[in-house]
């Protein structure tokens, strides 16, 4: 049988000297005793995979609001090719593969329905903003867990890569900085495939010089920016990219922003104002009957506030569940 203490000395037979080690991780927020066959960044891992919010990125919208087909992406498809961007570059740099790996399975577990446009709008509802970053350390450290628990109890290392893998701050763990590139490298990359495939770009469209040096197609871009990270990033304290790289996928994401991500084609205008609709509406009715929120949601007013637990309400909604809500209560 291969022990827990088995793995952790192979991480020091096997990692960089600069990879996150699992026996030295800072630790939980409440201590528990070790698991004899998995590693702390083992169960971290697990404990995401076997969440509800987990579950529920399925039926959250990537950028595609109402796709016609089955081969968009969604939330949970964006979260599983993150993790296997960020094992590609984590095996190769001699990282700790598990701790890449909990990262990016818990993400993006905050984010709303309607993908960024619920985040939007529940950024201008609620007094407190929202970021849905900071939801996703909310959700493993608050919302999730089992009955009498509250939240997963997820490392440090874990905890600040979810907090930071999006904004201004770089997280402490090598393999954290990976999991911010990846998350960058997954969704251009993935969102340009599927405006292709919706046709409401062609091929031919992006910029030249992306092409040139990125690659003339969606494998190839993937190939080139993760050989890139692994390349200048290898023996370095910190993840970096080219700067030819990092400029060209710059100028990809602003060329997504313009023809993709704001283009009427993707995101209707009726679609729009129904998501805000729905959002909005859903805000205000439930803080105005706050009696008909789950038992659970009701618990937590006294200690957050009904606004923070509307809040995490309508953030944990799928696409599907918070249109189904709002027919139910105004249609």
């Amino acid at each position: 049988m291969i022990t827990r203490e088995d793995q952790e000395k192979r991480e020091y037979l096997f990692l960089a000297s600069n990879a996150c080690k699992s026996a030295e991780s800072r630790g939980r927020l409440v201590f528990e005793e070790k698991c004899s066959v998995r590693t702390d960044f083992q169960r971290d891992r697990d404990r995401i995979v076997h969440s509800k919010s987990f579950r529920r990125l399925m039926h959250k919208t990537q950028v595609f609001l109402s796709p016609e087909g089955d081969h968009y992406r969604t939330r949970l498809t964006h979260t599983i090719e993150v993790s296997q961007i960020s094992r590609t570059i984590c095996r190769a740099l001699a990282l700790n593969e598990d701790l890449g790996e909990a990262i990016s399975l818990g993400h993006d577990l905050g984010h709303t329905p309607f993908g960024h446009l619920g985040e939007k709008v529940l950024d201008q509802v609620h007094p407190g903003g929202f970021h849905h970053n900071v939801q996703s350390l909310r959700v493993v450290d608050m919302l999730e867990g089992e009955a009498g628990k509250q939240g997963l109890n997820l490392t440090e290392e874990v905890r600040d890569g979810i907090l930071n893998h999006t904004g201004p701050i770089l997280p402490f763990t090598l393999e954290g900085q990976v999991v911010k590139i990846s998350d960058r490298i997954a969704y251009i990359n993935h969102d340009i495939d599927d405006a292709i495939r919706s046709g409401v770009l062609k091929a031919i469209d992006l910029p030249q010089s992306c092409l040139e040096i990125l690659g003339p197609d969606h494998r190839s871009r993937i190939d080139t920016m993760v050989r890139d990270m692994i390349r200048n990033s290898d023996g370095k304290a910190t993840i970096i990219q080219s700067h030819a790289v990092k400029t060209q996928m710059d100028i990809l994401r602003d060329f997504m922003f313009q023809h993709v991500y704001l283009s009427s084609d993707v995101k209707r205008e009726e679609e729009i104002e129904r998501g805000e609709k729905i959002i909005t509406s859903l805000y205000g009715y439930y803080l105005a009957n706050q009696d008909v929120l789950p038992d659970d949601r009701q618990e937590m007013i006294q200690i957050h506030g009904v606004n923070e637990v509307v809040k995490d309400y309508i953030a944990s909604m799928t696409d599907r569940y918070a249109v189904h809500m709002y027919k139910k209560i105004f249609e």
